[in-house]
């Protein structure tokens, strides 16, 4: 295990086992102060801030990881091969790209599909399928089964366009089945099948990209509790 990299910088400050990983610094800023105990700080290099704490006695860190693949791919890759840890859980919003899924529905990523050219590395003869760890999933929909949360399990698309102008993009993805489009999951499936360990993304729907249906920026960063929970209850 290193003591720091160019982008996280603990300072002696320990990171847990499993990191839950929002995109959004600011998401990760509230879940430490709204649900962890004992909380230091692992990471403010670039803003993008890291903590620790408690979750019912448990170790847990959470860390923003920025938007995009390349940025999670940097991040997770530092977690998992240089910081010892063995599961990221990330946490974020989606936009919606089947008529039965809605606003505030919770998305569990059976895989992450991806017009991105990030599996390009591995140098694979076809087509490879980035999946979540099996385990988590089926932790993740029965904890959320639980609360009562209404959930859809299956593919979601890792886009690397936000602004596309192929206005005809989202349709093939539609017609395929994919639930909802966000910009990280296929990297970090990828970085965790690479090094041996464990991921799962569960997402919020923010958008309905069918029905130009949306939720607002501070809805999104401090509304969206159903997922941070079920995030929490299934770190390890």
């Amino acid at each position: 295990m290193t003591t720091g990299t160019p982008h996280i910088q603990p300072n002696g400050a320990k990171i847990a086992k499993t990191v839950l990983m929002p995109g959004d610094p600011l998401r990760a800023k509230y879940i430490a102060e709204h649900y962890l105990e004992d909380v230091v700080q692992f990471n403010e290099v670039r803003n993008m801030f890291g903590y620790t704490g408690t979750y019912k006695g448990k170790p847990v860190s959470v860390m923003g990881s920025g938007m995009g693949i390349p940025s999670i791919g940097i991040y997770s890759y530092e977690l998992f091969n240089f910081f010892d840890v063995e599961t990221i859980i990330r946490i974020g919003s989606c936009g919606a790209l089947q008529e039965n899924v809605n606003l505030y529905d919770i998305i569990i990523a059976q895989g992450a599909s991806t017009n991105s050219n990030y599996v390009d590395q591995y140098q694979i003869p076809g087509h490879f399928a980035p999946l979540a760890d099996f385990n988590l999933i089926t932790q993740a929909k029965a904890k959320a089964d639980d609360i009562g949360a209404t959930t859809h399990v299956g593919n979601i698309l890792s886009s690397d366009t936000f602004y596309n102008t192929d206005e005809s993009f989202n349709e093939p993805w539609t017609r395929m089945g994919i639930l909802g489009v966000e910009m990280e999951s296929a990297a970090l499936y990828l970085n965790a099948t690479a090094a041996g360990k464990k991921a799962l993304g569960i997402f919020t729907v923010s958008d309905h990209l069918l029905r130009d249906e949306s939720t607002t920026p501070e809805e999104r960063q401090t509304s969206f509790t159903q997922m941070m929970e079920i995030a929490l209850e299934i770190a390890e």
